[in-house]
């Protein structure tokens, strides 16, 4: 495995980072325990111009600050007070892009992931959903702000490899508040028919 470069990070689509994402492995080293998992789902946000990012119009908080930092930065915020949610931030410092990880296929430590989640047994539940997927690699707000090249979080590429027409897309998942045309642009990718992606579509 090799790991991802601020290179592909720094790139300017944000919706092809996100597509390109998928069948990456995301790598946590939390207390000194390793979890690994490969990304099935992903959902890319332009940050100043998209009605459903947290960044729309420039909006610039204490919440969302982390996604104007550089690129291959994890902002990760809380949902319903309770769900932590990972992005990696993309583009240029100052340009909010981020990518919303929603989904992992579980690959090492799964004991530990079980018991992150309290589920007592592994099935497609484990990771499935951005508030499961984060919680079982053991990310947190906490971890807003590491760089994802020399941090506990790393992503990787292998050799893995899948044809572009088992990659689906679709219009992401909750951001209906934000108008129909934020919410039917095509900017959630996932691989058709995986067990553990969150939600419908998924063939």
């Amino acid at each position: 495995m090799k790991i991802l470069p601020i290179e592909f990070y720094e790139r300017s689509d944000v919706v092809l980072i996100a597509e390109e994402l998928i069948g990456k492995i995301i790598v946590t080293k939390i207390n000194g325990y390793i979890t690994s998992g490969r990304i099935v789902e992903t959902e890319a946000y332009i940050g100043l111009t998209d009605k459903a990012s947290h960044s729309f119009g420039g909006k610039r908080t204490a919440r969302n600050e982390h996604m104007y930092a550089p690129a291959g930065t994890a902002y990760v915020y809380i949902c319903y007070g309770m769900h932590h949610l990972f992005n990696v931030v993309t583009n240029k410092k100052d340009i909010p892009d981020a990518v919303l990880i929603r989904a992992v296929e579980p690959i090492d430590g799964k004991e530990l992931m079980l018991n992150r989640t309290g589920k007592e047994k592994i099935d497609n539940t484990l990771t499935k959903g951005p508030g499961n997927a984060a919680k079982a690699l053991g990310i947190s707000k906490i971890n807003s702000g590491l760089n994802l090249v020399n941090s506990k979080i790393k992503i990787f590429g292998d050799d893995f490899s899948i044809n572009k027409k088992l990659i689906g897309a679709s219009g992401r998942i909750g951001v209906e508040s934000a108008g129909i045309d934020a919410a039917s642009k095509l900017y959630r990718f996932y691989i058709k028919g995986n067990p553990f992606v969150s939600s419908y579509p998924n063939k």
